[in-house]
């Protein structure tokens, strides 16, 4: 493969650089919305109609969880981009590092929480009557692997502003294929019914962090994770949240639809 350099990005012609960011992002996306549609089959046969029911009203929950992670990425990427462009390198690392603790601190005060309102949150998002016990069973497991979750789409941005679609594509792809072959073992081999639907889906949160985490070790990214970078800084801070702010709020909605939508066809 080819080095690519997020210098690219200021100096390769737009019609080429489209492709090269487009094709990979389109065949990622495509894979998890395949992933999203073969995994219900898998579930909703070796498991039940009620274990499809009680993943949708864990959904708006991981949906939500993706956008902050979606959003610290995009509005720390466009940090990162300038400042790569700019010669900056110090910048973009401490801004990565802002990230990185901004996620941490956002996930983990969502997962004690979530955790500790459980019998709550479980019927406000809809499952209620027989599908409460196997909705609780899939969150609370899944719940312990949604830091993976938003550090791995935050790691995807910031990916993507270096420059490197394909390594993207493959941090989208690697969870996505790892959790049918694992629904595959733990629910149809092993027989572990809805907790192996969840462990499978944290399983694959947790293969997509460990893909993103090799790469920023690799000489394939500009960018390397310090521990020195995790202070944070308001004037960072404050950037990310202001550009990333739309992300979250747009798909926010998308969350609260599904809940809305889970509470009015399982009440």
């Amino acid at each position: 493969m080819a080095k690519v350099s997020s210098q690219d990005l200021g100096t390769q012609p737009i019609g080429k650089l489209l492709i090269k960011q487009a094709v990979p992002a389109s065949i990622g996306i495509l894979v998890m919305s395949l992933n999203i549609l073969v995994d219900t089959i898998f579930v909703g046969n070796w498991i039940g109609a009620t274990a499809i029911a009680a993943i949708n009203v864990v959904l708006p929950v991981s949906f939500f969880i993706a956008a902050l992670g979606m959003s610290i990425g995009i509005g720390g990427s466009s940090i990162i981009s300038r400042a790569l462009g700019g010669d900056k390198t110090e910048k973009a690392l401490k801004t990565f590092g802002n990230q990185i603790t901004l996620t941490l601190l956002f996930t983990v005060t969502l997962v004690v929480f979530g955790l500790y309102y459980v019998d709550a949150i479980i019927p406000a998002f809809g499952g209620k009557g027989t599908i409460f016990e196997p909705a609780k069973i899939y969150y609370k497991i899944v719940l312990y692997g949604v830091p993976f979750l938003a550090l791995c789409m935050m790691g995807n941005t910031v990916i993507r502003a270096e420059g490197k679609p394909k390594f993207a594509m493959y941090a989208m792809m690697i969870p996505s294929v790892g959790n049918l072959v694992l629904d595959y073992v733990f629910i149809n081999l092993m027989g572990y019914g809805m907790e192996g639907a969840a462990w499978a889906t944290t399983a694959s949160y947790l293969l997509c962090f460990v893909f993103i985490l090799w790469f920023f070790a690799s000489k394939n990214s500009e960018l390397k994770i310090k521990f020195s970078h995790f202070g944070l800084q308001k004037i960072i801070v404050k950037e990310i949240g202001s550009l990333g702010f739309v992300t979250l709020a747009r798909q926010a909605v998308v969350s609260i639809t599904y809940l809305f939508m889970n509470n009015i066809l399982y009440d």
